[in-house]
C-alpha cells in the first residue's frame, strides 16, 4: 500500500476530528434514533430518517478518517536540520519576479491543503515547482494560466 505524507499538525487534526466524532456525534445520534423510535410509526417519522441519515455520514466520516491515519507517512518537519532545501512540510517565502509580491506558503499533504491559510498541496503546480530547490533559486512554475517565475526568499522548517 501506498503511504501518503502528512504533516505533525494534520495529523493532529485529524485525530481530534475522529476522537469528537466518536465521542460525541455518535452518542448524540444514537439518542436522536432512540428518542425518533419512541414516536411510532418509522415508514414516516422524519426525525428517525433524519437521525440514520446523520448516523451514516458520520460513519462514513469516521471509515474516512481512520483509512487516511493508516496510510499516513507523518512526517515532523521541526525534527529535520534546516538546510535551506524546500521539502514537505516546510514554509516557504516565495517572490513572484513578474507582480513583486512576496508569498508565503506551507506545503502539506492534499487533505491538509486549504489556500486560504496559506497552506498548499504537496501535488499542487507550485509546490511540485518548489519541492528540491534552495533559497536563493528562480523557479519557474506552470499553472493553468501560462509561467510565473518564483525567487525563493526563505525556507522554514516550523
Amino acid at each position: 500500500m501506498n503511504k501518503y505524507p502528512m504533516t505533525k499538525a494534520g495529523e493532529t487534526a485529524l485525530r481530534e476530528e475522529l476522537a469528537h466524532l466518536k465521542n460525541t456525534e455518535r452518542p448524540r445520534i444514537i439518542e436522536a434514533i432512540a428518542d425518533a423510535r419512541e414516536h411510532g410509526d418509522l415508514k414516516e417519522n422524519a426525525e428517525y430518517h433524519a437521525a440514520r441519515e446523520q448516523q451514516s455520514f458520520v460513519e462514513g466520516r469516521i471509515k474516512e478518517i481512520e483509512g487516511k491515519l493508516s496510510l499516513a507517512q507523518v512526517i515532523d518537519v521541526t525534527t529535520i536540520p534546516n538546510n535551506g532545501k524546500v521539502i514537505f512540510g516546510a514554509t516557504v517565502d516565495i517572490y513572484n519576479t513578474e507582480t513583486e509580491e512576496t508569498l508565503t506558503y506551507t506545503i502539506v499533504g492534499d487533505d491538509e491543503a486549504d489556500i486560504k491559510r496559506q497552506k498548499i498541496s504537496l501535488s499542487s503546480p507550485i509546490a511540485r515547482g518548489l519541492i528540491g530547490k534552495e533559497v536563493g533559486d528562480v523557479v519557474v512554475v506552470t499553472i493553468p494560466s501560462g509561467t510565473v517565475e518564483y525567487e525563493i526568499e526563505e525556507v522554514r522548517y516550523e
